[in-house]
């Protein structure tokens, strides 16, 4: 039955897909639809704006209009299917018989790789030390995360920091991502289980200074948060030319 009553209403136009509003939203009411936050039912969302202050731009503001009434019952069942749908605990890696999901550790083995006379030979040594690095594809009890200190990329982090290797990567373990176009909620509840069974050091955070990314610093505070594990997170922002803009530490 529709009434006339308060709900959220979303500028497409303002939404850069950063995710932030969907973390806030007990409800479940909200998902990422084409890299754009959309209602997904009139009857999850309550219409009270918990999810209005997290959003960087904007887009999120009240209405007054008709709509289906707010159905707990419907909001319980949604909040059971996203844990239903939640990665299993002891493996979370995607079951697609990839290559890229089988672990490897070459730390010890880079030395021994023969030279190549190329022009295309990197002027300095990578410094990664295992594989995959991809958040999607690194189960949360990959033995290359056990009192690490872990390094958390955007993707497109990379491409822009020159220094990247000898600077960032350096003695970390390293897993990038993209928080606008992956699933928010597979990175919150990895990073929780990160948190609380990695026994992990520290945890460093790097982004772009661009909309879409900061949502990856707000999922890494949420999820350490819902751990209960006190560890430091440093955050870490990158303009576009490559330059360190911004550098925090969060005991």
């Amino acid at each position: 039955m529709k009434v006339l009553r308060k709900i959220i209403k979303i500028d497409e136009a303002l939404c850069n897909g950063c995710g932030q509003c969907i973390l806030a939203c007990a409800e479940g009411t909200l998902e990422l639809v084409d890299g754009k936050a959309k209602v997904i039912s009139d009857n999850l969302c309550d219409g009270l704006g918990a999810c209005i202050g997290e959003c960087p731009t904007g887009a999120l503001t009240i209405e007054r209009r008709e709509a289906e009434e707010f159905d707990e019952i419907a909001v319980e069942k949604r909040l059971a299917e996203m844990e239903r749908n939640k990665p299993e605990t002891t493996s979370d890696t995607m079951a697609c018989g990839c290559p890229s999901t089988q672990i490897m550790d070459f730390g010890a083995q880079k030395a021994d790789r023969p030279p190549f006379e190329t022009d295309i030979e990197p002027l300095s040594a990578s410094e990664l030390t295992h594989w995959p690095v991809k958040i999607r594809l690194v189960p949360s009890n990959a033995p290359f995360l056990k009192n690490a200190d872990v390094l958390i990329l955007a993707d497109c982090v990379p491409a822009a920091y020159p220094d990247l290797h000898q600077r960032l990567i350096k003695g970390r373990a390293v897993m990038m991502g993209c928080p606008k176009f992956d699933d928010v909620q597979l990175y919150l509840d990895k990073f929780e289980k990160i948190f609380m069974h990695g026994g992990i050091k520290r945890m460093t955070t790097v982004i772009m200074d661009v909309p879409c990314c900061s949502g990856l610093h707000h999922i890494v505070r949420k999820a350490r948060e819902a751990s209960g594990v006190k560890i430091p997170l440093e955050e870490i922002i990158i303009d576009r030319r490559g330059m360190v803009i911004e550098k925090k530490l969060i005991s």
